[in-house]
């Protein structure tokens, strides 16, 4: 899934409160820090691993574990 596919449906699940983390998506996937999953995931699972993140703040941490959500073999 080409990632402008995979940022759309989780511009879907980023409240428009959440700029702020949806801007850090977008930058980290931009730098390479995150990849897209190696298996498309379902919009379930999509939406438990963007849940997770919106929980805290939009930080290294955080996009680590939505990295680590989205492709397990990651090594962040």
């Amino acid at each position: 899934m080409p990632i402008s596919a995979l940022l759309a449906r989780i511009r879907r699940l980023v409240p428009i409160s959440g700029d702020q983390h949806y801007d850090e998506i977008v930058r980290n996937f931009g730098v390479g820090t995150l990849r897209p999953p190696p298996t498309p995931m379902s919009d379930g699972e999509l939406a438990r691993a963007i849940a997770e993140f919106l929980r805290e703040q939009p930080s290294s941490k955080s996009v680590a574990t939505l990295g680590r959500r989205l492709d397990p073999s990651s090594r962040l």
